[in-house]
């Protein structure tokens, strides 16, 4: 049998720039690069055509192509990791494992998995920091513990930065250093059991200029004020480094969203519970939410008769996106104008997104409730018809994606603004004050 050095890829999938894979390539045994469609994710997916399955595919094929000209070739199997690691140790002679952490609750618990089976055989498994620029206890308190408010994180994480400036992790003298061997047949997507829709992916361009006018342009959904690159970043088909190292010098707002990110992944590792399905206040899990089922039904499918609530669900489910601003107003809406459990829409956001990552959207669902770390306060309701005039001035983006919206066709708001708001408030200081 071979001796190799196993890179496993996950939320990294590009061969530049790479941190895990360049500690890998400093090995003294080649590289065999490896990829796991996990069956424990894909099962659970009800669509056959999402478009994540298909957006890793595609990313998968580009690397074999990068591969192949450099005399080796990708493996990908089609398993649970478990299953797919002892096929590997029957094939190989694995002498280590290396790979890029992930900081979710499912991902903690099946690197821990591994690393046992590994440990059986006596082969070391070695994870890096990759997604996020700082992760674990990096940027924490003076006292060491961790940061729940984001201002004084984003203060700390700033000033790290500085004093940490970020690397790159090309070492092109290792670049050739993986397992030379004839090309590995990837799996065509419907022997997964997937299929392809016909739809373009976002680009990975990063254009100066909309980094340049990035703070102004960002709120109004109607213009293509933002990077889109959400999908790039959630599977690492690009660097989050590369990303810095742009904006920096050019949008303090575009550097700010990165930090929520980092913000929101460092949550999920430092407080597990919320991988659990519980509110990240605990007091919030005593609201006695509605939950009526029909209701949930229009807000899905946007016919709640609030225009910039509709157009966000429609963009939605048409294209797998939705503008930020729309999904703070949506979230609220659900959460508090319906009162309908932010987890109902947080599952809904998980099966559509085409960029869905679960600590940035768990983050963003339980800000919008009112639940989370450093949430928006349950006494603060958005206004939807507000928001709209404030942020789609002239109706742009509504009448794309809402264009009935002036026909007798087009429902009746599905609940009073003032009366939800009030019913609101009501339902949240009830549940509020039985947890004191």
């Amino acid at each position: 049998m071979k001796k190799v050095t196993v890179f496993w890829f996950r939320r990294d999938l590009r061969l530049e720039d790479n941190n895990g894979l360049a500690h890998a390539l400093r090995q003294s045994d080649p590289v065999l690069p490896v990829f796991i469609f996990d069956k424990n994710i894909l099962d659970q997916l009800d669509n056959k055509a999402d478009r994540r399955v298909e957006f890793i595919h595609a990313a998968l094929l580009q690397m074999q192509e990068q591969l192949l000209g450099r005399g080796s070739s990708l493996h990908v199997l089609y398993d649970t990791p478990l299953g797919a690691f002892r096929q590997l140790l029957k094939q190989y002679e694995i002498t280590a494992v290396f790979t890029n952490r992930d900081y979710e609750r499912y991902a903690i618990d099946r690197d821990e998995a591994i690393r046992t089976l590994l440990q059986e055989h006596n082969i070391p498994f070695q994870s890096f920091k990759d997604q996020v620029i700082f992760d674990q206890n990096e940027v924490v308190k003076d006292d060491g513990k961790p940061y729940t408010v984001f201002t004084p994180y984003s203060r700390k994480w700033l000033s790290v930065l500085a004093n940490n400036p970020v690397t790159h992790y090309d070492d092109k003298k290792q670049r050739n250093h993986f397992l030379q061997q004839s090309p590995i047949t990837i799996p065509g997507l419907r022997s997964i059991g997937f299929q392809a829709v016909d739809q373009p992916f976002p680009s990975q361009d990063l254009p100066k200029a909309l980094l340049q006018h990035y703070g102004e342009r960002r709120d109004f959904p109607s213009i293509a004020g933002t990077s889109k690159l959400g999908v790039h970043l959630r599977f690492g088909t690009i660097s989050i480094r590369k990303i810095l190292q742009q904006a920096l010098p050019l949008s303090n707002s575009f550097v700010n969203e990165l930090i929520w990110r980092d913000f929101y992944q460092m949550i999920c590792w430092h407080f597990p519970q919320i991988g659990q399905g519980r509110a990240f206040r605990p007091a919030y899990d005593l609201i006695r939410w509605r939950n009526n089922e029909e209701e949930f039904e229009k807000w899905k499918t946007g016919q709640t008769g609030y225009p910039i609530v509709d157009a966000g669900m429609r963009e939605l489910n048409a294209t797998g996106f939705m503008h930020n601003r729309v999904r703070m107003i949506v979230a609220s809406f659900l959460s508090k104008h319906l009162l309908i459990d932010w987890r109902w829409g947080e599952a809904y956001f998980a099966e559509k997104l085409l960029d869905y990552d679960f600590a940035s959207n768990n983050g963003g669902w339980q800000w919008a409730a009112g639940s989370g770390c450093d949430a928006a306060p349950y006494f603060r309701v958005f206004n939807p018809t507000l928001q709209a005039k404030k942020f789609d001035p002239e109706g742009k983006y509504i009448s794309k994606w809402v264009p009935e919206i002036n026909d007798f066709g087009y429902p009746e708001p599905i609940v009073n603004h003032e009366m939800a708001r009030m019913r609101c408030l009501g339902f949240y200081s009830k549940a509020l004050k039985n947890s004191e």
